[in-house]
């Protein structure tokens, strides 16, 4: 199976350490750069990024990874591509609200990522490098590509009404 990996000019050089970690990680999966492919300050994520997306989207059973500065324009980039379900990766815990700043409870980012592979069947997960440290980005995407989605009616049914 393919993975597809793309990056603007802030997530170029995560994008080229995390082509070898999937490389690797030895999952069965083949992972296929979509860009950038040299670090140009200038470029513009849509341009990577659409490519992963629909490569994903014509490609059933692959996942993409996408990578820019804070995830979140390129996540809404590639779900406007149909087929695709991309989630964004922030690699810290989060406080549940109302946030309580003396040491209330938090929300593991990690279990979300579990969340949106067995209840929305996500295949694109978005990083963002100007949160995640490169060892929270390996262990992200390797729970994202072990995490199966639950095949159950319920899911089943939400995602045909997307």
């Amino acid at each position: 199976m393919n993975i597809y990996i793309g990056a603007d000019h802030s997530g170029y050089e995560l994008k080229e350490k995390l082509k070898m970690y999937l490389i690797d990680l030895d999952l069965g999966y083949q992972p296929i750069d979509k860009g950038a492919f040299e670090y140009d300050p200038d470029d513009d994520y849509p341009d990577f990024i659409g490519e992963v997306a629909r490569s994903v989207a014509n490609d059933r059973g692959s996942f993409g990874i996408i990578i820019g500065g804070t995830g979140q324009g390129e996540a809404i980039c590639a779900n406007r591509i149909n087929g695709v379900r991309a989630v964004v990766f922030y690699g810290q815990m989060l406080p549940k609200a109302p946030i309580d700043i003396m040491g209330g409870e938090s929300i593991d980012t990690f279990e979300i990522i579990k969340l949106a592979r067995i209840h929305n069947n996500a295949n694109v997960l978005s990083i963002g490098v100007r949160f995640v440290a490169e060892d929270e980005a390996k262990f992200a995407i390797e729970l994202f590509l072990k995490t199966e989605f639950k095949n159950e009616e319920r899911h089943l049914r939400r995602l045909a009404k997307f």
